[in-house]
């Protein structure tokens, strides 16, 4: 199979583009396998789960800003932090930012495994969170490279949220986020308000079937429904 079928079969493209036309347009076999095969910029290590536009509209990094988020029906608005960590530190970070949720939390597995029928959330609730890290531990290369699998643990009753999307970013949602802003500090991860995330331009995801079989047994072990 050709490289272009391969793209086209095991990615997708997502994000915006610039002037209409995306950046993976006439490029041939050879300049996107060259592309698709860059896992670094400078000291910053991807997973294989996604990759920069050709043009690197955004240049993935390291760092974290302050953001938020504005409930339009109620007018509430929720603290964000947004992280990018390097692959190297990655799994161990999510798996430490989840202290500060307590001992039971929910959990919500997030797919995009089937394009046509859109993002699934398959939920879980009331888990034990050492249950919950050591199913974690046995799919981190899942959850590290697979840019259709996404994972959000939360405390509603404080409440306080940690998603590990699909670009594996880390978002922190909650009125106190000063445990995940300390965390990351301590990993390294530095405050850069200004800095863009790989999720804010063109880029593309990468999945493969034997991702979907993982995927499945990862809900199978969670005890999610697919309802």
């Amino acid at each position: 199979m050709g490289f272009l079928k391969r793209l086209f079969k095991n990615t997708y493209r997502d994000g915006g583009t610039r002037h209409g036309r995306s950046s993976f347009e006439n490029l041939s076999d050879e300049q996107l396998e060259s592309h698709l095969a860059v896992a670094r910029y400078g000291s910053f290590h991807l997973t294989e789960a996604v990759r920069p536009s050709f043009d690197l509209q955004v240049v993935p990094s390291s760092g974290y800003r302050n953001d938020a988020y504005h409930d339009r029906e109620t007018g509430i608005r929720i603290p964000v932090l947004i992280g990018s960590v390097s692959r190297e530190k990655l799994f161990d970070v999510f798996i430490d930012m989840l202290d500060p949720l307590g001992p039971v939390v929910d959990v919500v597995l997030e797919t995009s495994h089937e394009r046509d029928g859109g993002h699934r959330d398959l939920y879980r609730e009331d888990m034990d969170l050492p249950v919950l890290k050591s199913i974690l531990y046995d799919f981190e290369d899942l959850l590290l490279n697979d840019g259709c699998t996404g994972i959000a643990v939360l405390n509603p009753r404080m409440p306080l949220e940690v998603q590990f999307d699909e670009h594996k970013l880390l978002v922190m949602y909650g009125q106190e986020l000063v445990d995940f802003r300390d965390l990351l500090e301590d990993y390294g991860v530095e405050h850069r308000q200004e800095m863009k995330f790989i999720s804010e331009a063109e880029h593309v995801h990468s999945s493969t079937e034997e991702r979907i079989d993982e995927f499945r047994q990862l809900q199978y072990r969670l005890g999610i429904d697919e309802d």
